[in-house]
């Protein structure tokens, strides 16, 4: 019990370093990404409007016939690339990167890599 209040600590210690570089405006929302063992989720949020602009993820209906397994690099590039779509079709093409408490690695740095390769300026 001891252990998880200190990892939960420095995951939101983490989070809160990062977030407070990192804020969303019209211009350039926010590319918040929120990864579990089995799903990977990401929005674009407007901080000033508390709004969120578009959304993709593993357990949507319409990426979910593409992926057979929602916890792998994978399925992480198509949700980039579906993001990167909806994001263009919102017309944003300029964005801030939030990896949230994740390092810049794996599943997190792929979502990132198909986004820009989708055509999103960071």
């Amino acid at each position: 019990m001891r252990q998880q209040k200190t990892t939960n600590k420095q995951r939101w210690r983490r989070t809160n370093h990062v977030r407070k570089k990192v804020r969303g405006d019209a211009e350039r929302p926010r590319l918040s990404v929120r990864r579990s063992n089995k799903h990977l989720y990401c929005q674009l949020i407007d901080d000033e409007a508390g709004k969120t602009i578009v959304s993709a993820s593993t357990v949507d209906k319409a990426l979910a016939s593409k992926i057979s397994y929602g916890g792998n690099v994978a399925a992480a590039r198509i949700v980039g690339e579906a993001i990167a779509e909806r994001a263009k079709a919102a017309g944003v093409n300029q964005i801030r990167f939030d990896r949230g408490s994740y390092r810049f690695h794996g599943r997190v740095a792929e979502l990132a890599n198909a986004a820009r390769e989708g055509g999103l300026e960071f």
